[in-house]
């Protein structure tokens, strides 16, 4: 086992740095710009000293973990005299090794170890950790290492190829930061019904249970549910008039969710093209309708009148792919 050190004492290095060590692994050294933040890593990693400057940490470890922001990570790298085969390594899921190249200059090797998990706080980060998937960056010998460290917190990792951190990490974003934007819309929508965040914070958290669930024991598409899988247009078109009536600045969010959602529905077999066609010409926006006519797209008799209102109208084959991709390079 390597020696391991902690550049950053915050929420993530925290984590790691306790849960490693509750596993064997010697973590020996931390060090941070903010003296209390080093010191109460230290306090619940045993045999773990408070390093005073960075390069006496780099001196007394194998393995130094750089768990600063990401915007002075390659300031603190550059800093450092690094030795020939020490190891370095940042947790950043936006960037890749990239960034930790004036280590690589001086001999050492370099890798990223990404968590994919949410940690709102350190007591929290540290329970989650545990068996969360990793996103690995580097080469051997330093990338059976970091396999290592991924088994022994119990989760699974995945190695991803240079170029790929900024795909990955945006789709962390989506399916974590996002879910909590669309539950805030959702808890708007029943806050307007007269029931309070709380008390539909706590109705909707069984619903989000239930959907992870599927995910996990389904898989997707069949996980699908609702008016889109099962092309319920009545409703759909109710939906629409009453966000236009509403909340027209939702309107668009709900559009572009339910035009990328009907593909899936098509994958899980519910519905047929006649009807995912229906339901693309029920939730696309006024202005692809406009645009159609200006290109001389050859469509009925210009756009429906209560469109939001679910009548349906359909495009001439003349559009081509009507894809929620295509619809959204048109806007």
């Amino acid at each position: 086992m390597m020696k391991t050190g902690f550049i950053g004492a915050g929420t993530t290095g925290t984590a790691l740095a306790v849960r490693l060590s509750q596993k064997g692994w010697p973590v020996v050294a931390v060090s941070s710009r903010t003296p209390s933040s080093a010191q109460r890593l230290a306090d619940l990693v045993p045999d773990c000293r408070v390093c005073h400057t960075v390069q006496e940490l780099v001196e007394t470890t194998e393995l130094v973990f750089i768990t600063t922001p990401d915007d002075v990570i390659t300031r603190v790298c550059r800093e450092v005299q690094w030795r020939q085969g020490q190891s370095v390594v940042h947790c950043s899921g936006a960037h890749s090794v990239d960034i930790l190249e004036p280590a690589k200059e001086l001999g050492a090797g370099v890798g990223s170890f990404h968590p994919l998990q949410t940690f709102a706080d350190v007591d929290q980060a540290i329970e989650n950790l545990p068996g969360s998937a990793f996103a690995l960056e580097a080469e051997e010998p330093l990338l059976s290492v970091l396999k290592d460290l991924a088994s022994l917190l119990n989760g699974n990792w995945v190695q991803l190829r240079p170029g790929d951190k900024v795909l990955y990490h945006l789709a962390a974003v989506l399916s974590c930061n996002y879910l909590v934007t669309l539950v805030k819309l959702a808890l708007d929508l029943w806050q307007d019904c007269g029931v309070s965040s709380k008390e539909a914070t706590r109705a909707l958290l069984p619903l989000l249970g239930g959907t992870i669930n599927n995910i996990d024991r389904i898989g997707l598409p069949d996980c699908l549910t609702g008016p889109v899988a099962r092309g319920d247009l009545g409703t759909i078109g109710r939906h629409l008039s009453a966000l236009e009536a509403r909340d027209p600045a939702l309107l668009a969010t709900y559009r572009e969710l339910g035009l990328q959602t009907i593909p899936i529905a098509l994958a899980k077999g519910k519905i047929d093209r006649q009807k995912a066609e229906e339901m693309r010409a029920l939730l696309r926006p006024p202005e692809f309708f406009a645009h159609c006519h200006s290109e001389g797209v050859p469509m009925k008799s210009g756009r429906p009148k209560n469109l939001a209102r679910g009548e349906v109208w359909q495009v001439s084959n003349g559009l081509g792919d009507s894809s929620p991709r295509q619809v959204r390079d048109i806007q």
